[in-house]
């Protein structure tokens, strides 16, 4: 027994001299069977890419952009080089004068700054279908504005795409009130894994309703696998809330990250990713955003595309932070509890309504408040119910409803036309103005008017007719209060 145990000091000092020698560590050359390539990707070829992107603007999303800056951080950390990382934010957050700490971005009560150092690849209206779109693609004459940074990948290389947003059925929101539809994404990857620019892609969404982003139209055979916040069918949910059990620090009024993405990136955060899964970050991030289980303030976390790749670790995508080496991921120490959430839809309300309570009475400042608050609501109802009207014009008040809010069986796309649903939607704008980011939320009924047959004319001149009335009830209800 001696000798054994002698025989493996041995064993160790030459495997410590050879890592010296290669300037790596003794562990890279003692591994597992399940620690190597196969099921870790520790012996990655090829270089790692990513896209951050948050597709909002305005102090009281905050946290989207809040939720970029500590993905960016865990990527620097986990030793991705800037020249491969790709950034969207509209930058807006950092100094706004709503911000109580100057300069500084933070995802977590207790967290510290998540900015400093994020690269500025396109900000403002750059932020757009466009060029997120070019980008993937490796593009570069297809931007315009910004760095002019593109996933340039080869054949060798690993993809990772993590977009942050207001969401509906079918579409992500961008700060310029355009929408990127499923399908233009869904076609985007196609022809990205045709170019053979890429050997795994795996792409993160926080949106609501983020899973008919993939439902039914991503293919299992392109080397992409995606998890969203949602199934296709319900809201995501910001976190660390005013209100909830840990609030934001005193002064932001705002919430700070969203459930789903709080939770990858904050298992992400502690753990050696070598030892951790895609699959099982999948399940750890599952039972948090579904607040353990209850779905009481939280969704249902979804995965699509290729599901053998969530066999890979999360180091081949995301690299992993060399001060976590020692901490090999287990479940009884994946992540700390649910704390409280907010449906993503009703986030900016909490802002508003914090800024309105917190006025002092008879104040500009409270007057203020309350006509922000009042305009939201406001134009909240507007949209809630020329859609009521609309179905009721198209198929009658007791069809309408049924028509509009009807949900195709797991595993269908949204929408038979999505060219069809693009001009639904332009023609009710065009007639009662933008849907916005809570009126994507309609973006089902849309899909489903054009599932039934209906002409781009018939809608415009009913979204016409409808939009006429709700406005006019909500000038003469304006007078009237008064």
């Amino acid at each position: 027994m001696a000798r054994v145990r002698c025989l493996f000091l041995v064993i160790v000092q030459l495997l410590v001299m050879v890592a010296a020698v290669a300037g790596g560590r003794w562990q890279d050359f003692l591994r597992l069977p399940s620690e190597h390539s196969g099921a870790g990707g520790e012996a990655a070829v090829g270089t790692r890419w990513a896209v951050l992107i948050a597709g909002s603007n305005g102090y009281y999303n905050y946290r989207h952009q809040a939720d970029v800056c500590h993905a960016y951080q865990i990527l620097k950390k986990g030793g991705l080089k800037d020249e491969n990382v790709i950034v969207f934010m509209y930058d807006d957050i950092a100094g706004s004068p709503d911000n109580p700490r100057p300069g500084v971005i933070i995802n977590q009560p207790e967290g510290g700054d998540v900015y400093a150092g994020v690269p500025k690849d396109y900000t403002g209206e750059d932020v757009n279908v466009k060029n997120f779109l070019a980008v993937l693609l490796g593009d570069k004459s297809g931007v315009t504005g910004g760095s002019g940074k593109v996933v340039a990948s080869g054949p060798d290389d690993h993809i990772f795409v993590y977009y942050t947003d207001h969401g509906g059925p079918g579409v992500l929101g961008m700060p310029t009130d355009e929408y990127l539809y499923a399908k233009d994404l869904v076609e985007t990857l196609k022809k990205k894994h045709a170019a053979g620019t890429y050997k795994s892609l795996v792409f993160y969404l926080e949106a609501c309703e983020s899973g008919s982003i993939f439902e039914g139209l991503l293919p299992s055979d392109i080397n992409v696998y995606a998890t969203t916040a949602a199934n296709a069918e319900e809201s995501s949910w910001g976190t660390y809330c005013p209100g909830d059990e840990q609030p934001p620090p005193p002064g932001f009024d705002t919430c700070l990250g969203d459930l789903y993405s709080v939770a990858w990136m904050e298992d992400s955060d502690v753990h050696n990713l070598r030892t951790e899964s895609l699959k099982q970050q999948y399940e750890v991030v599952k039972e948090r955003t579904s607040a353990h289980a209850t779905y009481n303030l939280g969704s249902h976390v979804m995965q699509y595309g290729d599901l053998g790749q969530n066999a890979q670790s999360l180091y081949t995508f995301i690299g992993t932070n060399p001060a976590n080496d020692n901490a090999t991921f287990g479940r009884g120490n994946a992540l700390r509890r649910f704390s409280g959430a907010v449906n993503q839809r009703d986030a900016d309300l909490v802002y508003f309504w914090q800024k309105y309570r917190k006025s002092a009475e008879g104040t500009p400042e409270k007057a203020e408040a309350r006509k922000r608050l009042l305009r939201v609501m406001t134009r909240r109802s507007q949209v809630d119910s020329s859609m009521e009207l609309i179905g009721g014009l198209l198929f009658g008040s007791e069809e309408g409803g049924r028509v509009l809010n009807a949900v195709r069986p797991a595993g269908q796309p949204l929408a038979d036309d999505w060219g069809c649903l693009k001009s639904m939607v332009r023609a009710y704008e065009e007639q009662c103005g933008s849907l916005a980011q809570y009126g994507m939320k309609h973006m089902r009924s849309f899909a489903n008017i054009c599932n039934a047959g209906v002409r781009e004319d018939a809608m415009a001149k009913v979204a016409s007719q409808a939009c006429a009335v709700v406005h006019s009830a909500s000038a003469v209800a304006s007078l009237v209060e008064q």
